[in-house]
């Protein structure tokens, strides 16, 4: 039997996976992320806990096929990481720094990249080769696999659907530095300042109070016929909708799943991202399939198994 682990490098916490090679995972586990000085300690950690499940596990190296891994930032195809705000890293050789502390083979990817390639695998996008994949939470990420592989780019940043411009007029800068980035209308923070914008200035009846409002109550709103959550939720449909029409005349996907906090409010949220999709689509891309992530936070995980075992 052979084995590979899979690491999906969050900012508060690392989650593991000992898979075998036919997918099925055998264990998963957590351990803390240590920022402190610059992140110093994050791969050696890392090693030692992939390190002492396989003594655990009694598995021989030689029956391991390698470690893949996702990273809170762009990753260059040779394994490095140009800075990671989330882990105080700086310039890092991911790649080769981790296989020199665990004498495995090692491959990296961005977080949202590699995601997508764990849907692909054995979630929302099983069976197809061509996907989208757009995470919707505090902020909007994106993977873009074309004919079963991740879209990297040249500087690693391949599949940041976030930071399309979706509105030239927006005067308010998104995290990136930018204005108007499909981000600050379609995260759950981008959700609720539409909802914010318009309850300012709204009369009629609605369930959502403007101070505390949510995400989520905008789609439990929606869900109970509030028109006025029924309006936000449009809006909302109608910048994600056209970014992904736009996407689909570059990208000609078979499948766009939608994943993320945001993407638990179900078939419903689909409904008004559709609609505004096929106002918009070429006409190649009609019949592009929609669907909700299934793996949840097991993705990263899934994605980082198969990248090494691609390689």
């Amino acid at each position: 039997m052979k084995y590979c682990f899979g690491v999906d490098l969050g900012g508060t916490t690392v989650k593991l996976g000992l898979f075998e090679e036919n997918g099925n995972v055998v264990e998963k586990w957590e351990i803390i992320t240590n920022t402190k000085n610059e992140g110093e300690a994050i791969l050696p950690d890392i090693a030692k806990s992939i390190s002492d499940k396989m003594v655990e596990k009694k598995i021989d190296q030689k029956d391991v096929v390698g470690v893949g891994m996702g990273v809170p930032a762009p990753v260059t195809a040779e394994g490095n990481v140009n800075g990671s705000a989330n882990l105080g890293w700086k310039y890092k050789e991911v790649k080769k720094e981790l296989e020199t502390l665990l004498g495995l083979a090692v491959m990296v990817g961005n977080d949202a990249n590699v995601a997508a390639l764990g849907e692909m695998w054995k979630g929302g996008g099983s069976g197809e080769k061509n996907m989208i994949m757009v995470t919707l939470g505090t902020g909007v990420g994106g993977g873009i696999i074309s004919d079963g592989h991740i879209v990297i780019g040249n500087n690693g940043a391949g599949g940041e659907i976030g930071h399309l411009c979706v509105n030239y007029e927006e005067t308010e800068v998104c995290g990136c530095g930018n204005k108007g980035c499909l981000e600050q209308y379609a995260s759950a923070t981008g959700i609720v300042r539409l909802a914010k914008k318009k309850l300012a200035r709204e009369t009629r009846v609605t369930k959502l109070v403007q101070e505390t409002v949510t995400a989520k109550d905008v789609f439990d709103c929606v869900k109970e016929g509030d028109l006025v959550a029924i309006e936000i939720a449009q809006d909302f449909g109608y910048y994600l909708g056209y970014a992904l029409a736009n996407i689909c005349t570059l990208m000609d996907p078979a499948v766009i799943v939608i994943g993320g906090g945001v993407s638990k409010a179900g078939e419903i949220l689909l409904e008004f991202v559709e609609k505004a999709f096929q106002e918009r689509v070429f006409f190649a891309n009609k019949d592009v399939k929609f669907a909700l992530a299934r793996l949840g936070n097991d993705a990263g995980i899934y994605g980082a198994a198969k990248l090494i075992l691609e390689n």
